[in-house]
């Protein structure tokens, strides 16, 4: 079965947008997102247009902060000041990756984590390690959420988790134990990867290696989700070898249609959270 993420990503984003149509009636207050983008790196001008095209879509209010390549630390650290302080903000996103000059930990550490839609902040880090309510960054969010589609009942299942960066690997394997799996996490030093993914009832890749994953490193009617993107003969395919992985799986995202547009729909999903938040 191919999961369809891009038909997940739409149903959420309607029952995002119902619930603000109905919090507009009540409060006369719709969601406002701020993005910083600095530079004009395309991948990132792409990624924020289409968040920014996906806020409007739901009735998120979406304002793009542009910088160019060479502007301070300073003037960025005023600026995220100056949107914590404004409570029309409801999230604030500052996209990656950023400039040499700029420290990204200084400007993650800076946002308020009642605004951190993207949930790199140590608080939200931390809440979400401990087991509390907190913001949830988008990729593991989606992921979790297209996993549960397929499999209501994750207790007792073995995860496996290639990549342990904070973006991905290290959050969903926090989900993943939150849910009861036995979770397994290998990355670069890890010996006998191989044999690792074989047992996995569940798999998450996510290492930006084109096709790292055969056919043979997967356990059958096991869950596949692909987190990588990465162009091979012009053309975009993911960390997993779909056309020989799919025909032993139960349930695998495709690339392009998978993880991507759930990442998004989650952003969305944040904002609202952090929204409804501010309400209380």
């Amino acid at each position: 079965m191919i999961i369809d993420g891009k038909k997940e990503a739409e149903d959420l984003r309607n029952k995002i947008k119902e619930e603000i149509i109905l919090l507009k009636e009540k409060t006369n207050q719709v969601p406002s997102l701020s993005v910083i983008l600095i530079g004009n790196y395309t991948p990132s001008e792409i990624y924020v247009k289409n968040k920014a095209k996906k806020s409007e879509e739901v009735g998120i209010k979406s304002d793009i902060i542009r910088y160019p390549e060479d502007v301070s630390e300073k003037e960025i650290l005023k600026k995220i000041k100056e949107l914590n302080d404004d409570n029309k903000v409801s999230g604030i996103l500052v996209q990656l990756p950023l400039p040499k000059q700029i420290s990204k930990e200084k400007i993650i550490n800076l946002i308020d984590p009642s605004k951190d839609v993207d949930g790199f902040h140590p608080i939200n880090v931390g809440n979400l390690a401990s087991g509390y309510q907190g913001i949830v960054p988008c990729t593991p969010l989606g992921c979790s959420l297209l996993i549960k589609k397929i499999e209501k009942n994750l207790s007792g299942k073995h995860a496996v988790i290639i990549g342990r960066s904070n973006l991905n690997g290290k959050p969903m394997a926090q989900l993943l134990l939150k849910e009861n799996c036995t979770v397994t996490i290998v990355h670069s030093k890890t010996k006998n990867i191989k044999d690792e993914c074989s047992k996995a009832d569940i798999l998450v890749v996510a290492i930006g290696v084109a096709n790292y994953v055969k056919k043979d490193w997967v356990k059958n009617g096991s869950i596949i989700i692909d987190v990588g993107i990465n162009k091979l003969d012009n053309k975009i395919v993911g960390d997993v070898e779909f056309d020989g992985v799919i025909e032993k799986v139960k349930a695998i995202t495709p690339v392009p249609g998978g993880v991507g547009p759930m990442t998004i729909a989650c952003l969305l999903k944040n904002t609202l959270e952090c929204f409804k938040a501010r309400l209380i």
